[in-house]
């Protein structure tokens, strides 16, 4: 008879194997999305030119200074002399922690009227291939569109494929705020999709606002489409590994850090978005009440206790989602962790059996849009669990509306 070696480190190997394979597979086969990145240092500059500036005759504080004192400092002065900075240091202020947040939605429509000419100058460019100019019509006319009087855009970044966020209903005012944070393939021109627009970050924002006000129309909400954050390119070895996670995870924590008021924070986590809440997850401030991941690939842990965070953990996976079949371990920084809808995981397993694929988590009228919904809002009596009994919602029981339980 012949005999087989079981042992765990053999199995291990043989897993590693497989992940390896997976993603070498995905990665040759069309789905990684190549890109063309265009150096911009319009950021640095603003930044650096802030850092020589002043108003009357003071300097301006250290860019990167602690959320709080950057806010004292904004409450210093005057509505003209903010108005007057926002006009003067656009992309600094706009990308600004600390920054009220109207201040910069105004600077950062100053930035992108600004990177809109600049396009728009390169679309004639005659020293650009027609590619290039190309790629600035593109650019030019996503720009255009994001200056769509009534958007208020957090975060703007015209290096390289982009990083932005935008902000839907009022910060200032929400009793509930949930941040929408994206998978790979993310990026300023990806951000907002006409077809399939539940599979893009504005989509996405728009459909979990407009269904946490149909749901619990007594709370007011904010939800944050944050693609502010440089994802993997496709399904290649950045998405199998947790480097951009780990940037990514600086920048989100830095926002969360920065947001206005008291009110909960939900983190609703699509795809590798949940790889960069895992990673975020031990520094993220305590008013964050929830972490909702979908359709993950792993938290870069083995469970859900040891992401180092008092918030509650829920995870979403339909049956037809092929992220399934991809490996679920670590090892040598290869892969996530752990299945985050495995029982050994501990996380609050919710039903998204009308998902229907890898990006169908926010199409309106799905379980798992209302589901997102009612842990956005902290509406934790109406959730669906995904197995037949109540076990996602165990021990919530008297949790409020608006999540202050």
């Amino acid at each position: 008879m012949t005999s087989f070696d079981t042992s765990p480190q053999l199995n291990v190997w043989r897993a590693l194997l497989a992940l390896a394979v997976v993603f070498v597979m995905l990665a040759t086969t069309g789905w990684t999305a190549l890109r063309s990145h265009r150096e911009s240092t319009a950021l640095q500059a603003s930044l650096a030119e802030w850092e020589q500036g002043s108003v009357h005759g003071l300097h301006l504080p250290d860019p990167h200074a602690a959320p709080a004192v950057l806010s004292r400092f904004f409450a210093s002065l005057s509505p003209e002399d903010q108005r007057r900075l926002a006009r003067r240091y656009p992309l600094a202020v706009g990308n600004m922690n600390g920054a009220p947040v109207t201040l910069r939605y105004r600077a950062n429509h100053v930035a992108l009227e600004q990177q809109r000419e600049v396009e728009r100058k390169r679309m004639h460019d005659s020293r650009l291939s027609a590619a290039g100019q190309q790629d600035a019509g593109i650019r030019m006319h996503r720009y255009e569109s994001l200056l769509t009087a009534g958007r208020h855009i957090l975060a703007f970044d015209p290096e390289g494929s982009g990083r932005i966020a935008e902000v839907f209903g009022s910060l200032d005012k929400a009793e509930r705020i949930a941040v929408v944070v994206p998978g790979v393939d993310t990026d300023l021109l990806t951000f907002q999709k006409t077809g399939r627009p539940y599979t893009a970050p504005v989509g996405m924002a728009k459909a979990l606002y407009a269904a946490e006000r149909a749901q619990s129309p007594a709370v007011r909400t904010a939800v944050i489409a944050w693609a502010d954050y440089t994802a993997p390119d496709g399904l290649g070895m950045d998405a199998a590994t947790g480097g951009r996670a780990a940037e990514g995870a600086v920048r989100l924590d830095a926002l969360l850090d920065a947001l206005p008021g008291r009110a909960p924070v939900a983190m609703v986590c699509h795809s590798y978005g949940s790889v960069v809440c895992g990673v975020a997850a031990h520094a993220m401030p305590r008013r964050v009440t929830d972490i909702a991941v979908a359709a993950s690939p792993g938290m870069r842990v083995s469970s859900a206790s040891h992401l180092g965070t008092g918030a509650r953990v829920w995870a979403m996976r339909d049956a037809s989602d092929w992220i399934q079949d991809v490996p679920y371990l670590e090892l040598g920084g290869l892969g996530h962790g752990a299945d985050p809808v495995s029982s050994a995981f501990g996380a609050r397993v919710l039903s998204a059996r009308d998902a229907r694929g890898h990006a169908g988590y926010f199409q309106p009228g799905t379980d798992s849009l209302r589901n997102l919904a009612d842990v956005a809002v902290g509406a934790y009596d109406a959730v669906t669990c995904a197995h037949d009994n109540d076990a996602c919602r165990a021990g919530l029981s008297g949790a409020s509306p608006a999540g202050r339980a």
